[in-house]
Order: C-alpha cells, then sequence, then structure tokens
C-alpha cells in the first residue's frame, strides 16, 4: 500500500474516534433526528386539520348541503384495439330521482370532461346522451362519488345503471384519518427518539424510535433524509450512551 494512502486511511481512523467521543456529535445526531420528526409532525397535523371528505367528494360545502358532481366520458373499447378514448361534446344533464329536469346541465371538454356544480345532495339521476350511442341513466347521490366515469356504447337503447349505496368514500375519508393520525404519531415517536439521543440515555431506543419517525414523511424526502444523518452519527457516537450500548 502507498505510504500516503496508509496515512489518510490511518487519519480517517483517527478522526471517526474523534467523533465516537466527542458529546457534539450525538447531540448533532438528535437534533437531525428532531428537526426531520419535527417536519413529519407538521405533516400530520396538517393531514389532520384538512378535511379529507372535501377533498375526496369534491368540494362540499359546511352543511354537506351541496357538492359537486365531477366526472369523464370514454368510448367504449371495442376489441382490445380501439375506443376507451375521452369524447368531447358529450352532453350530460342533471334530473330529479323521478326524472324531472332541474336546467342543470354540462358539456364535455376536449379531455372528455365533465363538472356540474353545486348540487343538492339528494337522490338524483345523471343523463348522458350523444348521437350513435346508448343513452346512459346513472342513479346517485351527489358527492358520494368523487369521481364518475361513463362509457359510451353504440347502440339507440338506454342502460341504466344504480350507484346508490356503493359510495366508498366513508372508508377512503377513515383511511385518510388513520394516515393521518399515523404520520402525526411516527414524527412524535422521532422526536422522542431524538431526545432520548440528546440525553444519552438508551442506545436502542433512541435507534428504533428514530427508525419509526423515517415514516412520517416530512418534506416527502427531507425529513428522513435529517433523521437518517442523525441515526448515523448517533450510531458513531453510541458508546456515549449510557444504557445499552452495547
Amino acid at each position: 500500500m502507498d505510504p500516503s494512502e496508509e496515512q489518510e486511511g490511518a487519519d480517517l481512523e483517527y478522526l471517526l474516534e474523534d467523533l465516537a467521543v466527542d458529546p457534539a456529535t450525538r447531540i448533532a445526531g438528535a437534533i437531525l433526528i428532531i428537526l426531520g420528526s419535527l417536519l413529519g409532525t407538521q405533516l400530520g397535523i396538517m393531514l389532520i386539520s384538512a378535511d379529507p371528505g372535501e377533498m375526496l367528494s369534491g368540494r362540499l360545502d359546511s352543511t354537506d348541503t351541496y357538492a359537486d358532481i365531477s366526472g369523464i366520458v370514454n368510448s367504449a373499447l371495442i376489441d382490445n384495439t380501439t375506443g376507451g378514448d375521452p369524447v368531447e361534446g358529450v352532453r350530460v344533464r342533471l334530473l330529479n330521482e323521478d326524472g324531472t329536469t332541474t336546467g342543470k346541465e354540462a358539456l364535455t371538454g376536449p379531455n372528455g370532461r365533465f363538472t356540474i356544480p353545486d348540487v343538492l345532495r339528494e337522490p338524483s339521476i345523471i343523463y348522458v346522451s350523444h348521437p350513435g350511442n346508448n343513452t346512459t341513466s346513472l342513479l346517485l347521490v351527489p358527492g358520494d362519488h368523487a369521481q364518475i366515469v361513463v362509457t359510451l356504447t353504440p347502440g339507440d337503447g338506454e342502460q341504466i345503471i344504480d350507484m346508490r349505496g356503493e359510495s366508498h368514500l366513508g372508508e377512503s375519508v377513515f383511511i385518510a384519518t388513520a394516515i393521518a393520525f399515523l404520520t402525526l404519531l411516527t414524527g412524535l415517536a422521532g422526536i422522542s427518539g431524538g431526545l432520548e439521543a440528546y440525553k444519552g440515555n438508551s442506545y436502542r431506543r433512541s435507534w428504533w424510535l428514530a427508525f419509526v419517525g423515517l415514516w412520517s414523511r416530512g418534506m416527502i424526502f427531507v425529513g428522513p433524509l435529517l433523521i437518517l444523518l442523525g441515526m448515523g452519527l448517533v450510531t458513531l457516537s453510541k458508546e456515549q450512551f449510557s444504557g445499552d450500548a452495547q
């Protein structure tokens, strides 16, 4: 081995040994873990304070009386080779449950999408008609579905689809809320791990709490990156812990 390379390796080893016994290394690692976990905790608080029902169902007002109806109209897929494309210029009408008109309607745009805003949350019918295709009647309650997908099929008949009672919005809101609370809890666990490292009590407890804090996902990757750097410094200085460092 080249003498210069051997000297560089020895210098690096001495540097790591100095860092391992310097309390500043452990404290710096603890601070990084706490900062990364704080970002995750902030994300959890933001997710909890948001209204998942509003995000999923489309601008429900505070009384849940009105909702927007949004969706897309596609052509039918034929022989797995043609079709399945958004259809522009399709007339989408909103009818009362008894089939009488409400006066609300929309035309699909170039991307096949449509929106009928501020609709009463009561049983209604979405009536979709287009020349050369079967008309489609969707029975639903506005706000129960985030997006409605209508497929046009060639013909001159009518198809009726009952979407009442098919909503999974409740489950989606539950999952979104659960994720928000888990994000907050993992962030708090990471903060506890950082404080444990700062005190220099138990290395294993500090490491595992910081590991849990990684899942708080503060600023997507910034928070986990800070926590990982902090865990590296804590691992380097694990001999400083008064508890189970071995």
